[in-house]
């Protein structure tokens, strides 16, 4: 179980502006990001297990967790904390019986439904995506809103997060709906300050968070 995840950065080449992984992962690890996901679609199995591996010792050396999108086989050789699974991805269930028992399960999910059944399937957490339209992930649909992620919230027992086109201007309103975290790509990783955009956003969803406890 990811113990803190108001921050959660996944990387994406277009959106880090040509900047490359590692770097982009440092600056944002210095802005106190909790949790860092590889992503990255175009690589070989080979060069993602090279980056995994490297990206791995940087995540943990700044005590953050590292889950890998899609590929469990790169995640548990790479010694990544976790992986992150689409609805197309492998059966979360099936995913659960090749790990350890500590290792971290991330779902995405785009209705109570899909939400309820991960958590039946041993996830440890499911991220709404996309929240909102987002034109970083092409393959996203359209955005999902504010209320279903309130419905999702209410129904499961696991931590929630938001992805998909959330930023500054409405991570408020997000964690309000019920998010634990946010998950973001271009709001961090396509800023020119990298570790300031993570930090402001960090501390959004901590002061959101508080709000909504003492509401």
């Amino acid at each position: 179980m990811i113990s803190k995840m108001e921050l959660y950065i996944v990387t994406d080449r277009k959106a880090s502006r040509g900047r490359d992984h590692m770097s982009m992962v440092r600056a944002a690890l210095d802005g106190g990001a909790d949790v860092i996901q590889l992503r990255d679609k175009d690589l070989s199995g080979r060069d993602l297990y090279a980056l995994a591996r490297e990206m791995a010792s940087l995540v943990h050396a700044s005590r953050a967790r590292f889950i890998v999108n899609d590929r469990l086989d790169i995640a548990l050789a790479a010694g990544a904390d976790g992986v992150h699974l689409g609805q197309y991805d492998l059966p979360v269930a099936a995913a659960r019986s090749l790990s350890p028992p500590s290792f971290i399960i991330g779902v995405s999910v785009g209705s109570v439904e899909e939400a309820l059944a991960a958590e039946r399937d041993g996830a440890d957490y499911v991220a709404l995506s996309p929240v909102f339209s987002t034109p970083t992930k092409d393959d996203a649909g359209p955005g999902h809103g504010l209320e279903v992620l309130r419905e999702i919230k209410a129904a499961v027992k696991l931590p929630v997060i938001a992805i998909g086109g959330v930023n500054a201007g409405n991570v408020t309103e997000v964690v309000a709906a019920g998010a634990d975290g946010v998950a973001v790509i271009s709001a961090v990783l396509g800023a020119d300050d990298v570790e300031a955009a993570a930090r402001s956003m960090r501390e959004l969803v901590i002061r959101a968070k508080a709000s909504r406890a003492g509401a």
